[in-house]
């Protein structure tokens, strides 16, 4: 029989992938998640001085599911991806994955309101450990020693940048736990919903939009976003809807190449990738937003790097023995 060609994840029921196919989508996960993120800090800063009160952060969210879910529909409708329509239980199926996205929100939300933003940077570096330990103890991913190494690093990195300001309370340690445990869980599922959920990516895609509406929808209604939003003539411009749409549309192609990231690389590698987003977010930031790169977020960004290098090493390595 031909030889069996490598794989990335080694998990032994996924696909056997080439490491190019792996790298592929982690680079397209993390040009869309910086990009994301850039479209978001573009709206914010200039928008949110026109709210009297709070944000829109979780009405952003919504508005963006359904512009995500138009334009899959709207693929489908040209014949350029196929999915079933819409099932109930399919729908059950699919709805741990977004009640822990939702989790995930609250739960960070809250942990920037009690904790320093370093504080918080630390916590995201034991949460690749928590899904990593994860990702051995549901799927039977070996994690190599040099992967580990590469945590430590970052981590140590982060602790050593956020040093001046490591203050935290129990209210805030709690907020920061419990953010841990929901974003690990949610990667975490994420990935035992790709293997087990029969759809397409796109379909995956048009479900994770669709239930992100509803269960989000009602939120902006009791949190105040929705008022507020309605009460701020200010934004209601062609402008501001345009860009939103746009993030929307930049969120379409991020749902797929998350999905796309977790089911051919696994959790470890997707939240380690989500860490290393961090660092061109920084320098992208500190270019086209003029925002301050702090001499610890710039030994944080060096790292960071190296933790990166280290752990494209360690897995280059590993599908090299296979």
């Amino acid at each position: 029989p031909p030889p069996e060609s490598p794989q990335f994840d080694k998990h032994p029921m996924s696909p056997r992938y080439s490491p190019l196919k792996a790298i592929c989508a982690c680079v397209l996960y993390c040009f869309c998640s910086v990009s994301m993120v850039l479209v978001n800090k573009s709206l914010a800063s200039s928008y949110n001085h026109l709210i009297d009160k709070g944000n829109l952060n979780f009405l952003l969210v919504v508005f963006q599911a359904v512009v995500a879910v138009i334009a899959v529909e709207f693929s489908k409708a040209m014949g350029w991806v196929e999915y079933p329509a819409f099932d109930l239980k399919t729908a059950r199926q699919w709805a741990p994955v977004n009640i822990a996205f939702c989790a995930m929100l609250f739960t960070g939300m809250a942990s920037f309101q009690h904790n320093s933003v370093p504080l918080v940077t630390v916590f995201k570096n034991i949460t690749n450990i928590f899904t990593a330990v994860g990702d051995f103890t549901c799927f039977g991913t070996k994690v190599e020693p040099l992967v580990m190494a590469a945590f430590g690093i970052m981590l140590g990195g982060a602790v050593f940048a956020a040093q001046n300001d490591l203050s935290a309370t129990f209210v805030g340690l709690f907020w920061m736990f419990a953010n841990c445990i929901s974003t690990s869980g949610y990667i975490l599922y994420m990935k035992h919903a790709t293997k087990t959920v029969k759809l397409s990516k796109f379909g995956m895609v048009f479900y994770n939009n669709v239930l992100c509406t509803l269960f989000l929808l009602p939120v902006t209604l009791c949190n105040g976003e929705m008022k507020a939003f309605l009460a701020t003539k200010a934004i209601h411009t062609n402008e501001y809807f345009l860009k939103n749409s746009f993030a929307g549309f930049v969120g379409f192609f991020l749902n797929f190449a998350s999905l796309n990231c977790v089911a051919l690389t696994g959790p470890t590698t997707y939240a380690l990738v989500g860490s290393l987003n961090k660092i061109p977010t920084a320098i992208l930031g500190w270019l086209v937003f003029n925002i301050e790169i702090t001499p610890q977020t710039w030994f944080f960004i060096g790292v960071g790097m190296s933790g990166g290098f280290l752990f494209s090493y360690a897995k280059v390595k590993s599908s090299r023995k296979k």
